[in-house]
């Protein structure tokens, strides 16, 4: 598509965008290929906070794309810095995987299962009652409650399972605390994101399949919206929403097609 080839920056989601958990979607590799070709700014953002740059990084690689460990940023990374910014040195409880400890290790922050100035909940598969129950206390106890992101459900090869947004549920409905949400759609993710891209909002477009984080958080940051369907939106979904996206393609492999 002419208008999109000739933006400067591009945002990417991956989940639902590039792959389906370990299997590649059609065309993820020939869009990741026509940036290079074209010489464009990229960066791929995702509100996933499972894993590192390295290891999307490796992901990438093993599924046949190679791009560098720079060109990414995650909401564990976003959570990190938010959290630096707001008490340098302070103490987390996480409920969550490898790449948001390190994440939240790396920006100055130290566990704490005690008295930890904040409770910090992730995408995990070690979630169980007994977590759940300490996190309630955490909070009861003065804890701030933080999440990773807002997204309710996630797609993988197997269908949609349970995001941040269902996994911090049962600690808010239990203390009565709202969480605040990090990743996208809050600006300051997306605001991150265009510092590392290097390009200015109208030279932006980001690419995403969720209308509830990717597109309302390129609307509120006047940036260009492209919903592909090839994760959780569908064409009967997308009319419940208030807003709609700029570009609406069945996959990533449209975006630099002719």
């Amino acid at each position: 598509m002419k208008e999109l080839r000739e933006k400067t920056g591009f945002i990417i989601d991956m989940d639902g965008v590039l792959y389906h958990g370990n299997r590649l979607l059609e065309g993820a590799k020939e869009f990741v290929d026509a940036l290079r070709k074209y010489n464009k700014r990229f960066l791929f953002l995702t509100n996933s906070s499972e894993r590192s740059r390295r290891e999307l990084s490796q992901k990438l690689a093993r599924m046949g794309i190679e791009v560098e460990d720079q060109y990414f940023y995650t909401s564990a990374l976003a959570t990190a810095a938010f959290l630096q910014s707001q008490k340098p040195g302070g103490s987390v409880f996480v409920i969550g995987e490898a790449g948001l400890i390190n994440a939240l290790y790396d920006a100055g922050l130290s566990m704490n299962d005690v008295n930890p100035d904040y409770v910090v909940v992730g995408e995990t598969r070690n979630y169980n009652y007994h977590v759940i129950e300490h996190a309630v206390h955490l909070v009861l106890k003065g804890a701030k409650l933080i999440g990773t992101n807002s997204d309710l459900t996630g797609p993988t090869e197997k269908g949609i399972v349970p995001a941040t947004r269902a996994l911090i549920a049962p600690i808010e409905l239990a203390t009565g605390v709202k969480p605040y949400f990090v990743g996208k759609p809050n600006p300051l993710m997306m605001r991150h994101g265009l510092k590392l891209l290097g390009c200015d909002s109208s030279e932006t477009v980001i690419i995403g399949d969720r209308m509830d984080t990717d597109i309302i958080a390129g609307i509120e940051s006047e940036i260009d919206t492209v919903l592909v369907l090839s994760g959780v939106s569908t064409p009967e979904n997308i009319k419940r929403f208030a807003y709609r996206p700029k570009y609406i393609l069945n996959g990533i492999g449209d975006v630099f097609k002719d």
